[in-house]
């Protein structure tokens, strides 16, 4: 879990490397469903989230219990993390990795990323970009704030502010633990 312009993606793809993970990376799977049903392409498109329900059918639909599953972007809010919690934590060890930086640098990040071609398509309007933030700051945040006070699950808080390969070494010290 983190912010925009954290590495959440980069880190997920380098320990997929690593590891046969289920994974579910949340933005594609919405992405997906957005191609097929107007009503999460509009709310999509109004940088809103989905309903809590809309969105954890998407999420149970792509859980399987046949290996160690790895979350991108989910959950979002204290209900997600909750509904995490509640229905999942019987079934899974839960470790929570929030990739921690501060938010000039997610802003770094992001303006790199288009400058390299890459990212998402709203990276390239500063307002959006400052809304996903305000959301992140508003509704993550908190989640990832309860996530760290949930006994029986493991959380980590992993600074990742330096180079790539140091951070990845940081994420991956912190999987140990």
């Amino acid at each position: 879990m983190g912010g925009q312009g954290v590495g959440k993606g980069t880190f997920a793809r380098m320990l997929r490397e690593r590891h046969d993970y289920n994974y579910i990376e949340t933005g594609k799977m919405l992405r997906d469903a957005a191609a097929t049903n107007k009503e999460i392409a509009d709310i999509m498109a109004r940088g809103e989230l989905l309903p809590f329900e809309t969105l954890a059918k998407l999420v149970s639909a792509n859980i399987t219990s046949d290996k160690d599953i790895l979350l991108d972007g989910f959950p979002r809010t204290i209900d997600q993390a909750k509904w995490l919690v509640d229905n999942y934590s019987d079934k899974f060890d839960i470790h929570v990795l929030y990739l921690d930086v501060p938010e000039e640098i997610m802003i770094k990040r992001i303006q790199k990323r288009i400058r390299e071609g890459g990212g998402r398509a709203d990276d390239a309007d500063i307002n959006a970009v400052h809304k996903r933030l305000e959301i992140f700051w508003n509704t993550t945040k908190p989640a990832i704030d309860w996530l760290s006070t949930v006994k029986g699950i493991k959380f980590s808080d992993v600074d990742v502010q330096g180079d790539l390969e140091d951070n990845f070494k940081n994420i991956l010290n912190a999987l140990q633990q």
